[in-house]
């Protein structure tokens, strides 16, 4: 077989074999690893590959994806098929192949990448590599465990609301106030992008869902979260950090966002929130919906509609909480007030 283009997912999957006999018996779950083969190129043209770089995909390349679901109201809504079916989709550039099911409005005319599956990655008993907890083992989220490092929750009020550009602007904030940063994606679907932003802004140690071998985090549920969200903080640990930036995918009426948000075991482990908004309502909307959580551990607004002096000006008027343009997010001395001023009390 020709060349394989091995996307970021399956980095870690080495010493296997491919087998074509059974493509259409096996029933895929989330996390398992096969080789496809691109019959056409849709609005995503190329895939993230081991190193992390763009790997631009034709047809009839080989790629070694992984099976996942992925939620993005601005990309792909997306699920592990059912049944072995004649054609699939590519509906995460990180490496995650599925079943489209909807699109945001502006991929209808390309729509998604098309793939034929050639055959599933199996290991030496024959088994089908699943990247989930492949090269890493889980660990069980402890609620008693001492953390020696204050939490950070960059949240949204939908996709592309700012969360991650606020999230790594907040690390170089802190990073310039001498403080040792972390950062870590704890939801969403496979990409490098987010926690390479927030390491090239100064973090000292990055990490996501995607390390621990999950292909995305859509329909995972709350206790399997948790246990990650452990192994993370457990990870970046090791850097001895002083602040922990946490990101969570999508908006606040995401699924397993809404799940997180309803779970005391893990809100009890943030000490301060910062929430993005593209508008002002949303901002009210997310104020009102956070504050009963959070209570003043909501400590400051940022986000898109910080670049419209209008809606600057529309939030202030309805809300006491700061706003932190990205000018505002690296003056060390006014983030690290605001922070000394909001602290989680719960914990």
């Amino acid at each position: 077989m020709k060349t394989i283009k091995k996307s970021n997912i399956c980095k870690n999957v080495v010493n296997y074999k491919i087998d074509q006999t059974m493509i259409q018996n096996h029933q895929p779950i989330a996390g398992d690893v096969a080789i496809f083969e691109v019959i056409h190129i849709g609005s995503l043209n190329a895939i993230q590959d081991f190193e992390g770089r763009n790997s631009y995909i034709f047809p009839g390349d080989k790629v070694m994806l992984a099976f996942g679901n992925r939620y993005a109201s601005n990309q792909f809504e997306g699920y592990v098929p059912e049944k072995f079916q004649q054609e699939y989709d590519l509906i995460g550039k990180g490496g995650v192949a599925g079943t489209v099911v909807s699109m945001f409005y502006k991929l209808e005319l390309k729509g998604p990448t098309k793939l034929k599956l050639v055959g599933y990655v199996t290991g030496k008993q024959g088994n089908v590599i699943n990247t989930t907890y492949y090269h890493r083992r889980p660990v069980k989220f402890d609620s008693k465990k001492t953390r020696n490092f204050k939490t950070i929750l960059s949240i949204g009020s939908s996709m592309d609301s700012g969360k991650t550009t606020t999230a790594a602007y907040l690390c170089r904030g802190l990073k310039t106030s001498g403080y040792q940063v972390a950062y870590i994606k704890l939801t969403g679907t496979v990409f490098n992008k987010d926690r390479m932003l927030a390491y090239d802004c100064g973090a000292d140690v990055v990490s996501d869902f995607s390390e621990f071998g999950f292909p995305s985090t859509y329909l995972c549920a709350t206790d399997t979260i948790m246990d990650l969200y452990e192994g993370l903080l457990s990870e970046v640990a090791a850097a001895q950090p002083d602040y922990v930036i946490i990101e969570v995918a999508d908006g606040l009426y995401q699924q397993e966002t809404r799940a997180l948000l309803n779970h005391s075991l893990f809100t009890e482990t943030i000490d301060h929130v910062i929430l993005s908004c593209c508008d002002s309502l949303a901002v009210n909307s997310g104020v009102q919906l956070l504050s009963p959580i959070f209570g003043d551990r909501l400590f400051a607004l940022a986000g898109l509609f910080t670049g419209s002096p209008l809606l600057v000006a529309e939030v202030e008027s309805q809300s006491s909480i700061p706003i932190l343009t990205l000018d505002k997010l690296l003056e060390s001395d006014l983030l690290i007030d605001l922070l000394s001023q909001n602290v989680n009390v719960a914990v």
